[in-house]
């Protein structure tokens, strides 16, 4: 639907409450927005998951199912002189809805305001409540120049009405907004089947198509950012030459049985931790990165069927090697945890793609449809690069988390090793103290030993001079004994 800025971008109810999620339109995307919708009827080539309208096993509606478009034509409507004004009840996803208009504007003045409405809605049961993603436009004689905006909300008791205030300056009216006096109003309304458990279809494929040439690069944004991310953790372990060394040691010291189960993670833990972290009720963009993931999800259990010969290798080839296979219920790494996290580290995101020098998407499609061929090869390109983009934050969650639990058993084998080290320390201080005590004890016996033998040693020199006078009086009583003997 080609369309170009609306004056105010904040979505808000009648009463006059706002939402802080941004809706973003303008004339940058003028070419991407069409009432015609031309790729309706050309087959596509891309492989089965990319056009899949949801689990084939899940009994419940499917997004084409809960898509509804209402195109609501005002005659004389120069002359209008109501406050406000209620188009025909249409119905889209199974629920009733009407658009709302006030021609002189809502609260504000020299503006006219839109809003979507829940029709009947203080009949409805207790607790009810709708949440959609919707897109209300004003249609010019010239497609480039229609006004359009785009936001998700959740409907319900207090809020049974959502839009803009300010949707266009009503001195913009003339300007090829009112043909014959009739202004044309077109609403799409996507109601949203949430699931808390998994990643799942949020939107109708030409109605995503749509969204997806207006928020591609805000989806990019939300992506680099949460790569960047964890990106910058890995980077700081692997720059830091003894943590990771240390890491890898004790990697390789785990027994391979070990290694192997710490490898791998039940599919429905990660699921709801990744729908938990990505989808937001408040941005827009939340239901093109619900449809990311949900394809992304699919291309790996694609994969995992081509190498069990289930898929043929021709539908693989322009996929990227997968860093996490999924077999039944489980996450599986698909590589060595040190080779996978060394690779997060350093590959980057998909490139965008650079359009080839013939390609006219950029061009406004007639109504004709002639240009239709050369639009769908572009969109199934961006569908492609919206999925690769998906893999790629769902193999880096899945990475972080299992790696997440490798780090806690590293941590706690490195505090247990630093805790042994510590024992062995205090007992070596103990040792050595022990010792110390045990040669202050010693060396006082010692000294009382050498007093002891140094007293006798003196005894001992005194006695000796004794004996020296002893023996020479003994010599002169025998030699006098002798002289005296009788002849």
């Amino acid at each position: 639907m080609a369309g170009s800025a609306v004056t105010d971008d904040s979505a808000a109810s009648t009463t006059g409450m706002r939402d802080d999620e941004r809706s973003l339109s303008g004339e940058s995307f003028s070419e991407w927005r069409s009432c015609e919708r031309a790729d309706s009827d050309t087959p596509s080539t891309s492989p089965p998951f990319w056009d899949s309208d949801g689990d084939d096993d899940d009994p419940g509606p499917k997004p084409s199912e809960l898509f509804g478009r209402y195109t609501w034509r005002i005659e004389n409507f120069s002359k209008e002189k109501k406050r406000e004004m209620k188009s025909e009840p249409f119905e889209a996803g199974g629920y009733k809805w009407y658009i709302l208009v006030y021609p002189q504007g809502c609260d504000v003045s020299n503006h006219l305001s839109l809003f979507l409405c829940v029709a009947n809605h203080d009949k409805l049961l207790p607790g009810w409540s709708h949440f959609a993603q919707f897109t209300i436009a004003v249609a010019n004689i010239d497609p480039k120049k229609m006004k359009y905006s785009d936001t998700l909300h959740r409907f319900w008791k207090k809020e049974h009405d959502w839009g803009w205030k300010k949707f266009m300056e009503l001195s913009k009216i003339q300007d090829g907004f009112l043909v014959d006096d009739v202004l044309e109003i077109i609403a799409q309304v996507q109601v949203i089947r949430e699931k808390v458990d998994r990643p799942f279809r949020c939107l109708d494929r030409p109605y995503r198509r749509e969204l997806i040439r207006i928020y591609m690069t805000n989806v990019e944004q939300i992506y680099r950012r949460f790569i960047e991310e964890r990106r910058s953790k890995l980077s700081k372990l692997i720059e830091d030459k003894i943590k990771w060394s240390s890491f890898r040691a004790f990697w390789s010291a785990i027994d391979p049985n070990t290694r192997h189960r710490m490898s791998r993670e039940k599919t429905d833990t990660i699921l709801k931790m990744l729908v938990k972290q990505f989808f937001v009720e408040k941005e827009v963009t939340s239901t093109l990165v619900m449809d990311s993931l949900y394809t992304s999800l699919k291309a790996l259990e694609y994969q995992m069927k081509g190498r069990k010969g289930k898929t043929k290798l021709a539908d693989l080839e322009e996929l990227p090697a997968p860093m996490v296979h999924v077999d039944m219920d489980m996450f599986i790494l698909a590589d060595d945890v040190i080779a996978l996290l060394e690779r997060a580290a350093l590959e980057p995101l998909p490139c965008q793609p650079l359009a080839p020098k013939d390609d006219k998407t950029s061009q406004p499609r007639m109504k004709d449809g002639s240009s239709g061929e050369v639009y769908n090869v572009s969109m199934e390109r961006e569908e492609r690069r919206l999925t690769e983009l998906g893999q790629k934050i769902l193999e880096t969650f899945v990475l972080s988390h299992i790696f997440s639990g490798i780090e806690v058993a590293y941590q706690e084998a490195v505090a247990l090793k630093r805790q042994e080290e510590l024992i062995r320390e205090e007992e070596e201080e103990a040792g050595l103290l022990e010792h110390q005590m045990k040669g202050k004890r010693g060396g006082g016996v010692n000294e009382k030993d050498k007093r002891a033998k140094k007293k006798q040693l003196t005894k001992q020199l005194h006695i000796v001079p004794n004996l020296q006078q002893l023996t020479k009086q003994l010599q002169f009583v025998l030699n006098l004994q002798q002289l005296t003997k009788p002849l």
